[in-house]
């Protein structure tokens, strides 16, 4: 499987400087393209990204609203994708910041074809008053694009994207999310929900006010947002957010019978998990499970994976049994040692077992 880095290459190239050349034929398609695809190898991902946009600052006319007018009409002109728009985002990013009249239009022009949640933010540090007055305008646009824009854009812990201070406080965007909270396109909702879960990592009590306030008047479009949006909290055992959701956080459940086996594995291997949810009265249970995994250091923080939803009938056994590989991955190496599986029903954890991971040569 090809590195997402990958998809900006010469191919990608290509298509911006053939779709720029068709709208403004001065422009030097040939040497841009030889310019922005040299040296390209070594390079991560971003790094690429703008590579390619800094020669679009070098080729495309001058000055800036000159170039925004070509991109626009560009990208009118012929569709891009994300890796063929996405350095003409950055080079808006980057070169537009003393022209948001002329950038901010251009951004709504090229987030259709490449998204431009992180060529937003560089605007909403330099021009908070004009951005987020556009992205107020921009979630009740008919674009499905710009309306998830205005939700993605001002993400408060946006991934891979620069960090913008006035964001911490959640009423700055809270008005556009209560917009778009029960928006027609699962697209938008995603982004929305998304948001949310963000604010409850700094501002729980805001985010469940929130959720609250729009349970109260949302369809059901907003009810799959607010489950959505609650997730980090449900996994941390929050009892209101467990409340909002229909899980009562001190039902009486028996978790009987747990075995995780194999007991001992290589890295790499994979256990079963296996055990047996009881309850004397009808209960709508949140199962998962917790893994605590063993550090270079001592234990990690855990890890909660959901496992299931169940509608226990009193005094009817409900059998639950899940996989779980240990292998690394990106964001997470695994060391040898012990390490723990809880398992966790409406955020408490009632039964719990250890195993242990060797190497697996």
């Amino acid at each position: 499987m090809a590195d997402l880095k990958d998809h900006v290459n010469d191919a990608s190239i290509s298509r911006l400087a053939t779709a720029v050349s068709r709208v403004h034929p001065a422009f030097p398609a040939a040497d841009f393209t030889a310019a922005a695809g040299r040296g390209l190898e070594p390079l991560a991902l971003k790094q690429r990204v703008s590579a390619v946009a800094a020669q679009l600052a070098v080729f495309l006319p001058q000055p800036f609203p000159h170039a925004a007018r070509v991109l626009r009409e560009a990208v009118a002109a012929s569709p891009l994708d994300m890796w063929s728009g996405w350095p003409a985002t950055d080079y808006v990013a980057v070169h537009g910041l003393g022209h948001p009249d002329d950038a901010l239009p251009t951004l709504a022009s090229l987030t259709p074809h490449a998204t431009a949640e992180f060529a937003i933010r560089p605007y909403l540090a330099t021009h908070p008053e004009r951005t987020l007055a556009q992205l107020h305008a921009w979630a009740t646009d008919p674009d499905q694009h710009l309306r998830r824009l205005a939700s993605e854009g001002s993400r408060p812990r946006l991934p891979w994207a620069s960090r913008v201070p006035m964001l911490a406080d959640p009423q700055v965007t809270l008005p556009v999310l209560d917009r778009l909270h029960d928006d027609p396109e699962l697209y938008v909702r995603r982004s929305v929900a998304n948001h949310l879960n963000d604010i409850t990592k700094d501002h729980p009590d805001v985010a469940l006010a929130t959720a609250r306030r729009w349970a109260a008047t949302g369809g059901e479009g907003t009810a799959w947002v607010i489950r959505h949006a609650l997730r980090s909290l449900v996994k941390q055992g929050h009892p209101e957010a467990l409340g909002l959701l229909g899980f009562d956080h001190g039902a009486d459940v028996a978790v009987t019978g747990l075995t995780v086996t194999p007991g001992t594995l290589p890295i790499g291997g994979q256990v079963t998990i296996a055990f047996t949810l009881t309850a004397d009265t009808g209960v709508r249970a949140a199962v998962d499970y917790v893994v605590h995994h063993a550090g270079a250091r001592g234990p990690r923080a855990p890890k909660v994976f959901k496992l299931t939803t169940a509608d226990l009938e009193p005094g009817l056994p409900r059998q639950v049994t899940r996989r779980h590989t240990f292998q690394h991955v990106s964001v997470r190496r695994l060391y040898p040692g012990p390490h723990r599986i809880d398992i966790q029903v409406n955020g408490r954890v009632l039964a719990g077992a250890e195993i242990t991971l060797h190497d697996s040569h």
